[in-house]
């Protein structure tokens, strides 16, 4: 069980989900309800041996996941698989109900054993992976990672079309078209240069645009160059 807040949403429920389901518990001090359900969750929850795991949040503590859930009354549970919510309930709920949501979450054998596999992450763990689920993304993004790094771009971005579009897969696919060498260390001499060609050159605008994306999102000089991008363009 973790207890966690606007700072540690992102780490302990959306990326702790693309590994194991979380169920998200949103509750408050004053709440009796929540009172009566959070034992109840953390009873059944524990009984999955850790194949669920379970997120408190004080709604009043953490506004901003009470936000991102448009919270408007607590209880308020909801399952969060792959970074997105699956499945939810309103208030206390009796605990064959809790059983009933929670072991609906519990993974097949099968998932758990993809699940090994990409925790491994070497190539023929991944591929095997694949193998079992080929649209799981978090095995598809890894194994597209790899063999860019040793320039088999054509068969990382084919393997990038199983999965929706995220930021993590634009990412990856930049660098796959990049040829694999990333932004480089003479990242702003190469954008300086493909600026004045992006207008009227298609590639040199995708070249313009994956080395951004490879940046990421953590980088302030992405958010500079789009400017100057649509500048250009427009």
């Amino acid at each position: 069980m973790a207890e966690v807040t606007d700072a540690t949403f992102q780490r302990d429920v959306i990326d702790r989900s693309r590994e194991v389901p979380v169920v998200v518990d949103l509750w408050a001090e004053w709440c009796g309800p929540c009172r009566t359900l959070t034992p109840i969750l953390e009873k059944v929850i524990a009984g999955t041996g850790g194949r669920v795991e379970l997120a408190k949040v004080n709604v009043d503590q953490n506004p901003q996941v009470a936000q991102a859930f448009q919270v408007q009354s607590i209880p308020a549970v909801y399952a969060v698989v792959d970074g997105a919510v699956t499945d939810g309930f309103l208030g206390a709920q009796p605990e064959h109900v809790v059983e009933q949501f929670v072991q609906r979450l519990v993974p097949t054998e099968e998932e758990t054993e993809v699940q090994r596999l990409v925790a491994a992450g070497d190539e023929s763990s991944l591929r095997r992976a694949l193998e079992l689920e080929p649209d799981n993304e978090a095995a598809v993004v890894a194994l597209a990672e790899a063999l860019v790094a040793r320039g088999d771009t054509e068969e990382a971005l084919g393997l990038l079309e199983r999965v929706p579009e995220s930021a993590e897969v634009r990412r990856v696919k930049a660098a796959a078209r990049l040829g694999g060498d990333g932004a480089g260390d003479d990242v702003e001499a190469r954008l300086q240069g493909l600026l004045d060609r992006v207008k009227h050159d298609d590639d040199a605008r995708q070249q313009f645009v994956d080395l951004l994306e490879v940046l990421g999102p953590d980088d302030p000089r992405p958010r500079e160059y789009r400017k100057q991008l649509t500048a250009r363009l427009y």
